[in-house]
């Protein structure tokens, strides 16, 4: 069955991917009950083998473990064969027994001598912001097996002679004939002196110790795609593990992390910045260069800017992934930034400033003796109120505070 129409595990035997060991195990059992080919009333073959594979995955840890990463190419080729199984030997056994028929080597399947396939790798790659945003080209070394240069992979010294296993008569598997209240059954496992080869080498390669592999570095250069994000994974077809017996390479997995910037803040395919403006820019409105991962761009702040206004920089976000040419936006907040320490003058224009548009910084005594006492503390959230009828300013004293804080507006 292709694994692109095979059904998730966990859908197979309904469970959900935080049940324990004990919870799959039971699933299974119910399950198996009703869809053994023995049972006339509910049986259903195609079904059960699905249930095997199902439960063959998610009751080793390892395998579960790789599949939950991977999926169903986590775990290519480490299942066994169910299409080939023989169920007219299970018959009479009870569930205990057929479970441990299946996955404790009691299940009758083909010889394993020949090509086995490699196991998948892993590798974590981490790259800057910038990166993630246009893409990159990486170059990286990773340690895999592949074939024995001095024995091309055979395990065997040059001439060595190869001679048929002993103990399986160079079938690559022992049989077991058990006895239960059951009935009997034949279990086959993999030979233990050739490990399934059905052979035995007389004189094993020196540089592999008869295994055919060896661990050596492998270079590649990995195309990390523009708009990329952390957590991405990139598939290297055949740059895992070469498979013994002359078995193809498996895949080599890159998980892409990328690292944080100082300014820019990504949200999807949008960049979020914060920008610092001064108190006479945001009133006198202006323009300033403003940091996108383009270069630095030109800016029109709006007289009259409030603290935490956000102005959208059209495309000047992330590409998207797999289509480069639609990107995201820039947000730009800017935040004005309140003096804190003022001369004699910048005090005395900021008064001035005051009294032209009738706005009062105190109460008189008469004022103060009707409100109750207010706590030391002050919440901070209230909310200077402005004249409405007081819409023009004394240009004047506009351009002595601008020109008061001019060195503080030219180093935004």
């Amino acid at each position: 069955m292709p694994s692109m129409t095979k059904r998730d595990y966990y859908e197979i035997l309904e469970v959900s991917r935080q049940s324990s060991s004990e919870e799959i195990k039971r699933s299974f059992r119910l399950k198996a009950r009703n869809l053994h080919p023995d049972n006339k009333n509910s049986g259903d073959e195609a079904a059960f083998k699905e249930l095997a594979e199902a439960y063959e995955v998610l009751s080793d840890d390892q395998k579960r473990a790789l599949y939950d990463r991977y999926g169903h190419e986590g775990v290519k080729g480490s299942t066994h064969s169910f299409d080939n199984f023989d169920f007219s030997s299970f018959a009479g056994f009870g569930i205990d027994e057929l479970i441990e028929s299946f996955f404790g080597g009691g299940f009758r399947t083909s010889r394993r001598s020949g090509p086995e396939p490699g196991s998948h790798l892993q590798y974590e790659l981490q790259i800057d912001f910038l990166e993630a945003v246009f893409g990159v080209e990486k170059k990286i070394s990773i340690k895999r097996l592949q074939e024995c240069e001095e024995c091309k992979g055979s395990g065997a010294e040059p001439e060595s002679k190869t001679i048929t296993c002993s103990t399986c008569t160079g079938t690559g598997q022992v049989q077991q004939v058990i006895n239960s209240w059951f009935g009997q059954s034949i279990r086959v496992s993999e030979c233990p002196s050739c490990q399934g080869s059905g052979k035995h080498i007389e004189k094993p390669c020196r540089g592999c110790h008869g295994i055919g592999l060896l661990k050596k570095n492998s270079d590649f250069t990995v195309k990390v795609p523009a708009g990329i994000d952390s957590g991405t994974r990139i598939r290297v077809p055949s740059g895992g593990d070469k498979g013994r017996h002359g078995g193809g390479f498996g895949d080599l997995f890159i998980f892409v992390m990328v690292k944080e910037h100082e300014e820019f803040i990504r949200d999807g395919e949008n960049i979020f910045i914060k920008q610092n403006i001064s108190f006479a820019l945001a009133a006198l409105g202006g323009e300033i260069n403003i940091a996108t991962v383009d270069g630095d761009k030109l800016l029109k702040v709006p007289a009259g800017t409030q603290s935490g206004t956000v102005i959208v920089l059209k495309s000047l976000g992330v590409p998207r992934l797999n289509n480069p040419s639609r990107r995201g936006d820039q947000l730009v907040q800017l935040n004005v930034e309140t003096p804190i320490k003022l001369s004699k003058e910048e005090r005395n224009l900021f008064e001035q400033l005051a009294q032209i548009r009738g706005e009062r910084l105190g109460l008189d005594k008469e004022e103060k003796s009707d409100q109750k006492e207010i706590p030391k503390k002050v919440s901070g959230k209230e909310k200077t109120k402005t004249d409405p009828q007081i819409n023009k300013m004394d240009n004047s004293i506009i351009d002595k505070i601008v020109e008061a804080f001019k060195s503080k507006a030219d180093s935004v």
